[in-house]
């Protein structure tokens, strides 16, 4: 059940990363769910485990994470096109 709240936090954190940077609208749900989960890593992993958590992430910095992911990303596949 741990593994179902993790997918789903981790969709409210791309959701929000996308729609901030506005890029949201370009990505789908597994998008969104993959930059939530890769972006909470990078977010804790560079600033820590603090305020708010739930399903073990740390909201905070997951989000600032995922944004830093979703500008990184949208950079280079823009730079593509």
């Amino acid at each position: 059940m741990g593994f179902i709240w993790s997918l789903i936090v981790g969709a409210i954190i791309g959701v929000i990363a996308g729609a901030i940077t506005g890029k949201g609208n370009s990505m789908g749900w597994i998008a969104n769910i993959i930059a939530g989960l890769v972006g909470s890593a990078l977010g804790q992993a560079l600033l820590g485990h603090w305020g708010p958590s739930l399903a073990g992430m740390a909201l905070v910095p997951s989000i600032i994470g995922a944004i830093i992911l979703v500008l990184i990303v949208s950079f280079f596949l823009g730079r593509r096109r």
